[in-house]
């Protein structure tokens, strides 16, 4: 039974983590139709009918593309350092309270903040690792836009948590079917929709 349970878990998000990664490269299609469209063009509309094959030929070029090796790098961390940042960023699509929830976080929203301030780590350690100059300081104002943004995401979420006075996202879920919150502290929904934006 217990390793049924651990086949269902890494068979549900093994369809999770490929549902996010085509949902966000379509999303990227949508972006650049729009953008085309903002700017009186038609936008990417060559591959497949209206371009809906654009996000797969831009992976398929993204991994052909040639291997860059810069000669003062430090090589391991800057290679790894944007893998485990996608693989973080990856980790957090865990806590989303789906009625098929693989893994029940009774502190999912401190792993959420746990997860964004690792990616603020690597970074730096992506910035830091390239010994280039513009790449460090590239880093550090990202890294500081980052922190910024940050603070005031993790205070407004912290203001929500206080309604329901738990960590766990499936009762932040469970409390909003009456009313949901984005009504109740509308001033601080729009300020937490522009730290998301941002």
């Amino acid at each position: 039974m217990l390793m049924m349970d651990l086949i269902n878990i890494i068979i549900g998000m093994i369809i999770l983590f490929i549902g996010v990664l085509i949902g966000v490269a379509f999303l990227t299609l949508l972006e650049r139709k729009i953008l085309g469209y903002i700017q009186i063009r038609k936008g990417p509309n060559k591959l497949g009918f209206l371009g809906v094959m654009q996000p797969f030929s831009d992976g398929i070029k993204l991994f052909s593309k040639e291997q860059v090796y810069l000669n003062f790098s430090n090589y391991y961390y800057y290679y790894f350092s944007p893998i485990f940042s996608f693989f973080i960023s990856l980790m957090i699509w865990m806590l989303i309270p789906y009625y098929f929830n693989m893994i029940m976080f009774n502190l999912g929203v401190l792993f959420f903040l746990s997860c964004t301030s690792i990616g603020v780590y690597l970074l730096l350690l992506a910035g830091w690792s390239s010994n280039s100059n513009y790449s460090i300081l590239g880093g550090l104002r990202a890294l500081a836009q980052t922190i910024s943004y940050e603070v005031s995401l993790a205070l407004i979420m912290m203001s929500s948590l206080f309604l329901i006075m738990d960590f766990n996202l499936m009762k932040l879920e469970l409390y909003q079917q009456n009313i949901w919150f984005m009504f109740l502290m509308f001033p601080l929904s729009m300020i937490m929709f522009s730290s998301m934006m941002a």
